[in-house]
């Protein structure tokens, strides 16, 4: 027993040093390791094209002066070449370190930018020694995504900022921003100044707690800070349904409702409805390159009563010669979708638009109702390009681990270990249709969110998962692995001053408290 004991004691001096040298998250495409080791000194030169050489040393110079312990003068150059003749895919990079240079090439900018970012947190992982070695990587996913919902409870600038710095070092690249629903409205927009003076007061515990919104130079500020990180921000304008804070700010163009339902819908059949939403799309696209417009579409049933009842309504239900409410919901989005196509631009919802009937050409769908697996085939076999995004494992707010009292489950909960081995346990389903998975996404619902402590606690260590999921191409992805890399990334967050929780020590971090601690969120 001894001498096994010694053996195994033996192996984890040799193999623990190895794999911090060896660390990175997500886990590239092919690695090598090769012999000797690269020192990042106080005074490392880097050099080269692509426009990420002062990018680099800054980032370097960053990390040497928390790194007390590197004085050392460095091994040699660090040369970045970007050059599209390399025949590189979009996104692809190579690393190839040797204890006299280090050199970091792609045929793409964003490539060139991951390549960087690779690199850094092999600085920072090996402080300052980084083992010689050659990646080759490309990412399984294009989309590789993040929603933060902002209505229910507000973060700010910084916040968001710093969420998108570490998406950034994940290589992840599209932020969906939820800015709008029942609580409150987000987002400035000029014509419609009751929006925020009415709209955007409130949140999810507080019905009277003081605006909380981005004005439009916030937002141009956040879309350029996410772009130079190669991270596409996209803003979701929610309708019909979840329109609480729009039609209580503008009631002529609500659609009624009752109780707690009262202005959840957008009035479906006015003109002025839309009217307001096309105006309110030419502000958001002023705002948001990106080529989406994501519009929900989904839940309308919660607060569509007055439908069945509105005399005006009933009317355009016999004159479109519609078979009921549900049809009007369709032609609702189907309307929606032909005005964000007008503009140039392609809408993205919520699954329930695939009923509705919108041409696959104009829309992408986000699969997220995990017990409706029909309807991911429904999508898939009538042509829709599909984001995954289902509750069961990718929904933040779901409860990660046994004794969490505080978030959702529905059949179970979302361990990392879930994320990790996403989608795998799908692959059956989309066999044949793989062309159309554009990627995956986690999205953070914040009704149970309300501050930034619990917004990191519910967000990582989970969203690195989702990064290796999106990212590592199946043949490379080891859950196991991963799982033993992971404290060397937590390091990186604790030097952030992240709460998350910690699945090696569930104690060492307890679940922050909740302002309704007491009703936790269980069903779907």
């Amino acid at each position: 027993m001894k001498k096994k004991l010694s053996v195994i004691v033996c192996l984890c001096g040799f193999v623990l040093p190895l794999l911090a040298q060896f660390s990175l998250l997500p886990t590239p495409a092919h690695m090598q390791g090769g012999k000797g080791v690269f020192i990042v000194g106080q005074n490392v030169r880097v050099c080269g094209n692509g426009g990420y050489a002062d990018n680099l040393s800054k980032a370097l110079a960053d990390t040497l002066n928390r790194l007390l312990d590197v004085s050392a003068p460095s091994s040699g150059m660090i040369v970045l070449e970007q050059d599209e003749k390399a025949g590189m895919p979009d996104e692809a990079y190579t690393l190839v370190v040797t204890p006299e240079q280090v050199t970091l090439r792609s045929s793409s900018e964003s490539g060139l930018y991951y390549a960087k970012e690779a690199f850094v947190q092999l600085v920072r992982m090996g402080k300052g020694r980084v083992h010689a070695c050659r990646i080759e990587d490309a990412p399984r996913y294009g989309w590789r995504g993040f929603m933060l919902d902002e209505s229910r409870h507000f973060f700010g600038k910084e916040k968001v900022k710093q969420y998108l710095d570490i998406m950034a070092s994940l290589r992840m690249n599209v932020f969906h921003w939820h800015l709008t629903d029942e609580p409150g409205w987000r987002i400035e927009i000029k014509r419609y100044p009751k929006l925020t003076t009415e709209g955007a007061v409130g949140n999810w515990h507080d019905p009277k707690a003081p605006a909380a919104y981005y004005t439009q130079e916030d937002i141009r500020e956040i879309v350029a800070y996410a772009a130079e990180r190669h991270i596409m921000i996209i803003p979701e304008f929610d309708m019909p349904g979840h329109a609480t804070a729009v039609c209580r700010s503008y009631p002529e163009i609500s659609g009624g409702g009752e109780g707690k339902w009262k202005h959840f819908t957008f009035h479906p059949c006015k003109e002025e409805t839309f009217e307001f939403i096309s105006n309110v799309l030419d502000e958001l696209i002023a705002l948001f390159p990106s080529p989406y417009i994501h519009i929900g579409g989904d839940e309308v049933h919660f607060g569509n009563q007055s439908w069945y009842t509105d005399p005006e309504i009933q009317q355009f239900i016999k004159d479109k010669e519609l078979a009921n409410e549900v049809e009007l919901e369709h032609y609702f989005i189907r309307r929606v979708a032909d005005m964000v196509a007008s503009k140039g631009k392609t809408m993205i919802g919520w699954d329930e638009i695939v009923d509705a009937g919108v041409s696959p050409e104009k829309s992408l769908v986000m699969w997220w109702r995990h017990d409706r697996k029909y309807q991911l085939l429904k999508a898939l076999e009538n042509g829709y390009r599909v984001i995954l995004t289902p509750r069961r494992p990718l929904y933040a707010d779901f409860v990660q681990y046994g004794t969490h009292k505080v978030g959702r489950m529905w059949g179970g909960y979302n361990p990392i270990e879930d994320i990790c081995r996403f989608p795998e346990p799908l692959m059956n389903l989309f066999q044949g249709y793989e062309e159309q998975i554009l990627g995956l996404q986690f999205n953070l619902w914040s009704e149970r969110v309300a501050d930034a402590k619990r917004l990191d606690f519910m967000t990582f260590p989970r969203l690195i998962a989702v990064a290796e999921s999106a990212w590592t191409p199946i043949h490379a992805k080891d859950c196991s692995l991963f799982m033993q890399k992971l404290p060397y990334y937590l390091q990186l967050l604790d030097a952030k001053g992240i709460y998350y929780f910690n699945p090696f020590n569930p104690d060492a971090t307890p679940e922050p408290d909740s302002p309704d601690k007491d009703d936790p969120l269980k069903n779907g």
